[in-house]
């Protein structure tokens, strides 16, 4: 009995007796809160009263979650009473219900009617805690996080619980698997340095929440990796109103920061977006040492690289919500990031021969890159009837364009620093364009008052065109190397459908889901003046099953066991059949038989309160990819990187999360997120078998100083691990901040203080076969930031208008 078999077996004799078992469970009343327009009550008020002759007794209180449910569980048989209020409204009652021994009594739909009483204008002052945990998912507020200010998307994540980040920079969730990364819940289809990029030229003011989903259901895309959504602020008060935010920093070189949030909504319209300019400056270093042993003479190769980037980064958004009637909504959204960096680069390569200064190569570049991320798309919500039946679809284009221009002079140095041969000039050239074309669609259909079906289908289409010119400079003129100079065409369709079934029963929330995925992909590659392409073409067909039982022991713990199916497809470089130059020894090749790498997780957890959270999980992957495999000639000393599938990655994993107020005035969580990794490769790559822990320290500590004054220092420690053939040694940060509101708290001043001591850094080397390297890379982390925010226009809104939030759908449609 396979791995898959043997999920699919405990969680069905599990549900079975979550079904069972639930038969016998306390009497449970539950229900909906609508607004006169047919929209969930959001925030209502419930309360539920015991009648007992001759009183009626207040027993318990509570709020409607977004959708407009309440659960009121534990009770006792007996006759009850509810009443539903919001600001706004009348004061609607339902009952009385009489309630018998292990029965779960759903009331009619509660309708609260408009008060006739004029509204008094109410400021918005509620504040989210920083972090919302639940089964399977864990809700960063950025707003509320001092450290969060004058970040990036990918700064942030990298300090997020349940978020980890490896040496090549790849985003993972609930094991090694990379990520899938939303943006409100419509996927980027990008992926390695194109994604940590775009995250890069995200900043921390125009973000309102991340969501990092360890267990997504069938209606995500088929993610072993997890998922994680970054939800973009989008206002929900009537009128005009806005944030102004700058920031000015410096670490070894200026930092600075301008952007605005605007947001404008009248009864049926929301006009919404965001821009914000970044110009900075930065510096990366790497050091590299390579011994090679051939013909009994040990050789090192030492490359010390050091490269100063200049960004001029411009990020925006723009959108509508309209909404066409209290049933139907429709959207527009352009999401943009256009980027411009310049790269003074100097390569220094020392060649060392039993011991001795052989030679030297000095090498120096200027780079200028650019690109351009576009998004287009259009929505369409729609209740088709009061039992909660909804239909939603999605549009998207998204372009990507790069261009890149690199002019490279190589030096040739003897130990005394004399020129021994020309000097040797080389252009490298890789534009690129990729064209995506998504569309969706999505359908719910509540079969009972506690159960329902999903069902949806996509669609999406990537076209990618990369050229590759690289070459000497030969009389004057530059000249394609056939090695080197190619052209890649690649297309990948994917087709999908999935069908979620969700229920309620008692204390138990059961998801089971499965989503089949028909991927079709043609590469095409064109050597210089090269007629006929090399073509790879491949088809494949996968089931993707999803399960999710949680069981509410009481009011506060929550348990939960979960399995998933999941794919990553390699990215479109790492499967073009040519070599990508790095310097004159080292180089990075394509491989065009790269196939997928699917990954088996199951999970159990815990919640305590909605803030507690610990989870176990173990995951298999199969035709693992995700790392670099080494080959090295020792004759030539030429070192090329590429991906094999090399084999099988197995992790066991543990993670606990808790936050805690030690004093009135001092609050801190607490995260500890560990694995174990084995990495086993397939016997044609050797007898390769390593495991090693992996453990993640985190904690922030938030001191609240006076009324408007807040302190916050988070700091961060990950041991020793390995990564494929690699070692990674240990890594550690503390980051620090200040802030004070002004201004009538409509303006905020904060200080940061980010690496305070400057320790944050990779450091790793690999023993294997005949590779004996380590490297280290550190980039420009200790940076002092200034950031001030203001916020304008109207600040208050009438509690009842927040039922008619567009966003409010889009949201629920994007959560777990």
């Amino acid at each position: 009995m396979n791995f898959l078999t043997r999920s699919f077996f405990i969680a069905f004799l599990t549900g079975l007796y979550c079904v069972a078992y639930a038969q016998t469970k306390a009497p449970v009343i539950q229900g909906k809160v609508f607004t006169d327009s047919h929209q969930p009550a959001e925030a209502a008020t419930v309360i539920l009263f015991k009648v007992n002759a001759p009183d009626t007794s207040i027993l318990r209180s509570g709020i409607v979650n977004p959708s407009g449910v309440f659960e009121f569980t534990d009770l006792k048989p007996g006759t009850y009473l509810v009443q539903a209020s919001q600001i706004g409204y009348s004061k609607i009652y339902s009952g009385p219900h009489h309630l018998t021994a292990g029965q779960t009594l759903t009331t009619p739909d509660i309708v609260l009617k408009p008060s006739n009483q004029q509204l008094q204008e109410v400021k918005v002052v509620a504040r989210k805690p920083r972090i919302e945990v639940k089964p399977g998912k864990i809700t960063l507020s950025i707003q509320n996080s001092i450290l969060a200010e004058g970040n990036s998307a990918f700064d942030i994540l990298r300090q997020s619980p349940g978020v980890r980040v490896n040496s090549n920079e790849t985003l993972s969730v609930t094991g090694r698997q990379p990520a899938m990364v939303l943006i409100d819940g419509r996927p980027t289809n990008l992926s390695g340095d194109d994604l940590a990029t775009m995250l890069r030229s995200m900043q921390s003011s125009t973000i309102d929440q991340i969501e990092v989903i360890s267990s997504p259901s069938a209606k995500y895309d088929a993610s072993g990796g997890g998922v994680i959504n970054i939800i973009l602020k989008k206002g929900k008060n009537l009128g005009t109103n806005g944030t102004i935010t700058a920031m000015a920093g410096y670490g070894k070189y200026y930092k600075s920061t301008v952007g605005i949030v605007f947001n404008h909504r009248d009864k049926n319209l929301n006009i919404f977006g965001n821009y914000t300019f970044d110009a900075n400056k930065s510096a990366r270093t790497i050091n590299t040492r390579r011994s090679i042993l051939f013909d009994d003479v040990l050789s090192n190769y030492n490359v010390d690289y050091n490269n100063i980037q200049t960004t001029r980064n411009h990020n925006f958004k723009l959108g509508a919500d309209y909404t066409i009637n209290p049933k139907q909504t429709i959207g527009f959204l352009i999401f943009g990031i256009v980027r411009e960096d310049d790269f003074t680069k100097h390569n220094n390569l020392k060649i060392i021969n039993r011991g001795k200064l052989d030679s030297m190569i000095n090498a120096r570049s200027n780079l200028d890159r650019g690109s351009s991320y576009l998004n287009y798309n259009i929505n369409y919500n729609a209740k088709l009837d009061s039992s909660g039946k909804s239909l939603s679809a999605d549009a998207n284009y998204s372009t990507n364009h790069r261009h890149s221009n690199e002019y490279i002079t190589n030096t040739f140095l003897t130990p005394q620093g004399n020129s021994y041969r020309d000097d040797l000039d080389l252009e490298n050239l890789s534009p690129a364009k990729i064209h995506i074309w998504t569309a969706k669609v999505d359908y719910v259909n509540p079969l009972t008052k506690t159960s329902k079906l999903e069902a949806g289908a996509k669609y999406s289409h990537v076209n990618s065109d990369n050229d590759l010119v690289f070459g000497p400079k030969v009389n004057g003129s530059y000249q394609p190397d056939v090695r080197f100079s190619n052209r890649f065409l690649y297309k990948e369709t994917v087709s999908a459908a999935y069908l979620n079934y969700l229920n309620k029963i008692g204390a138990w929330d059961i998801t089971a889901g499965v989503r089949a995925e028909n991927t079709s992909t043609s590469g095409s590659s064109w050597a210089i003046n090269q007629v006929t392409p090399r073509v790879n073409t491949n088809s494949y067909f996968n089931v993707f099953p999803q399960v999710q039982v949680n069981y509410d022991v009481d009011k506060k713990n929550t348990l939960g066991v979960g399995y998933n199916r999941g794919i990553h497809r390699p990215m479109y470089e790492d499967i073009n059949p040519f070599l990508y130059y790095t310097d004159l020894y080292d180089y990075r090749a394509g491989n065009p038989n790269l196939k997928p790498e699917f990954t088996n997780t199951i999970q159990l957890s815990h919640t305590y309160n909605q803030s507690i959270s610990t989870q176990i999980y173990y995951s298999i992957t199969n035709d693992a990819y995700d790392f670099p495999v080494y080959l090295q000639n020792d004759s030539s000393k030429v070192n090329i990187t590429i991906r094999n599938n090399f084999g099988q990655v197995f992790t066991y994993g543990a993670s606990f999360y808790a936050p805690a107020q030690i004093t009135k005035w001092w609050n801190a969580d607490f995260n500890v997120d560990a694995m174990y990794v084995r990495y086993k490769a397939y016997a044609r790559y050797g007898n390769f078998n390593r495991a090693k822990q992996d453990i993640i320290l985190s904690t922030t500590q938030t001191f609240s100083i006076t009324g408007t004054t807040t302190a916050e220092i988070l700091g961060r420690y990950e041991t020793p691990t390995i990564y494929g053939v690699n070692n990674l040694k240990s890594s550690y940060s503390v980051n620090v901040g200040i802030s004070r509101q002004i201004l009538n708290k409509l303006g905020t001043l904060k200080l940061t203080v980010m690496d305070i001591f400057n320790t944050d850094r990779v450091r790793n080397y690999a023993i294997y076969q005949n590779i004996n390297l380590s490297e280290t890379s550190k980039r420009d982390t200790r940076i002092v930031r200034l950031n001030f925010s203001y916020r304008f226009g109207k600040s208050t809104v009438k509690s009842a208008t927040k039922r008619n939030t567009g966003n409010d759908d889009e949201r629920r449609r994007t959560g777990n």
